[in-house]
């Protein structure tokens, strides 16, 4: 009984949110030290440089470690929002508000029926599990959009693709979240608003896309899947070492070449298996009750004379759907596409990403946590486990950076086991997420009849989330 009114006070949640983000706050202002290198010297001396380049209306295109769209001048300028504090203290307390909007979002989205407070748990335990890095970078407000995105999909899909395509301009990665909205609404909104911010920003400021040069020619960083392959071989004679290369540590030398093209083609892999998921999924005949069932041979007899088509006026085209089956004719995408499966699909797309990239920074993480609070908002979620594995994979991310990154760096026994652990959680996770999803959709049809669904058949998902449909 305490755990349960635990979990739906808000008293609680905000008492464990203070604690912790207090905590973040005094290490991030050197308060209390960390163990391991600095993190902060990405804002107050990197962020900060690229700051005054930014005030004169340029990007920062000669310097290779600006390898971010050109929204992310929004991030960087930030701080002058807080003009009385120094740009460090700024950021760090302007990222910390963030935090608690994103918050405030997640607990009204888990009221009412079908949905859950532990979403905003993960995001209150998920967030400080990764450390004081978490709020030493900008992610945490990339990540805050791409929240805000989901969770307008339901009611306000137009201002989920707006939200999608400014995302998109900050790290590219939260386009991720348009793969399970059904209708076109927000893909359109994404499109036409994304083409004109980055119209702006192309004439505006020169050196806009300087960015995609960088990323193209970036190599294998410490801390990806790809790079325990010579995390391995250097025990084993491998001659090449490990440097800092475009603003993180790279692996350099013989086959690293291999191995990065190994992981984009692994990337492009990801695309086709979401390419297909939702062709799919779009395609598969949505659940349907076993009243819905039986009757369907019956109205093909009964061809309903002409008075009937003041009824076929409230279903779209009368000519594909039988008389009486008011469900059989609603499109596959909203059948398939519930506000659930909206959040799942993000979920699993940038998990897959991820884990195939040459680069998983130990920031990559908070992406993954806040889009796995949006899943757990909904009750119908599928993704349990694998938002499970995800908050393990956080809490061995920060002892791999900063506290072990020594052990990482020189590639050790213990630092290939943590590199290992924490890169096999993220590939478990995203395993059984994709299956996960891939069964709640594609199959759901042959799922309905699974135990656990209500009465007529239909899982209870569709039930659930029908109020806020992903459009």
């Amino acid at each position: 009984m305490v755990a349960r009114s635990a979990g739906r006070s808000p008293v609680w949640l905000v008492a464990v949110w203070g604690a912790t983000r207090l905590l973040l706050l005094l290490f991030v202002l050197k308060v209390l030290a960390f163990p391991g290198p600095d993190v902060t010297s990405d804002v107050s001396v990197i962020y900060r440089d690229w700051y005054e380049v930014l005030r004169t209306g340029a990007f920062p295109s000669d310097d290779v470690t600006w390898q971010y769209p050109p929204a992310a001048a929004f991030a960087i300028l930030s701080p002058a929002l807080l003009p009385f504090l120094a740009y460090a203290t700024a950021f760090f307390v302007l990222v910390c508000a963030v935090d608690a909007a994103v918050l405030a979002l997640l607990w009204r989205a888990g009221r009412g029926s079908g949905r859950s407070p532990r979403g905003a748990w993960v995001w209150v335990v998920g967030v400080p599990l990764l450390g004081p890095t978490v709020y030493a970078r900008y992610d945490l407000m990339v990540t805050a959009v791409a929240v805000a995105a989901l969770l307008a999909a339901g009611r306000h899909p137009r201002v989920a693709g707006a939200l999608a395509a400014v995302g998109a301009l900050l790290k590219v990665w939260p386009a991720l979240v348009l793969v399970g909205m059904g209708r076109r609404r927000p893909w359109v909104a994404a499109a036409v608003g994304g083409a004109g911010l980055a119209g702006l920003f192309a004439v505006t400021m020169p050196g806009a896309f300087a960015f995609l040069t960088f990323q193209r020619e970036r190599g294998v960083e410490v801390e990806s899947l790809g790079a325990l392959v010579f995390h391995v071989a250097r025990h084993f004679g491998w001659e090449g070492g490990v440097l800092l290369n475009y603003g993180s540590m790279e692996f350099l030398g013989p086959h690293v070449d291999t191995v990065s093209t190994v992981s984009m083609g692994l990337s492009a892999a990801a695309f086709g298996w979401l390419l297909l998921w939702r062709v799919r999924a779009a395609r598969s005949p949505g659940p349907r009750s076993p009243r819905s069932r039986s009757p369907e041979p019956q109205p093909q007899p009964q061809p309903q004379p002409q008075p009937q088509p003041p009824e076929s006026s409230e279903s779209r085209p009368p000519e594909s759907r039988p008389p009486g089956s008011r469900s059989s004719r609603s499109p596959s995408s909203r059948s398939r596409f519930a506000a659930h499966t909206a959040a799942d699909a993000a979920f699993v797309a940038v998990l897959l990403f991820t884990v195939t990239s040459r680069v998983i920074s130990p920031q990559y993480l908070v992406w993954l946590v806040g889009l796995a609070a949006v899943c757990r908002c909904f009750r119908a979620s599928r993704m349990r486990v694998p938002v499970a594995l995800v908050l393990a994979a956080s809490l061995v991310t920060v002892l791999e950076f900063p506290f072990l990154f020594a052990d990482v760096v020189a590639s050790t026994p213990l630092g290939i086991a943590l590199l290992a652990v924490r890169n096999g959680l993220l590939v478990a996770a995203a395993l059984v997420g994709a299956r996960a999803l891939w069964r709640d959709t594609v199959r759901r049809g042959s799922a309905g009849g699974r135990p656990g669904a209500s009465g007529p058949g239909i899982s209870r998902a569709p039930s659930a989330d029908s109020p806020a449909t992903a459009g």
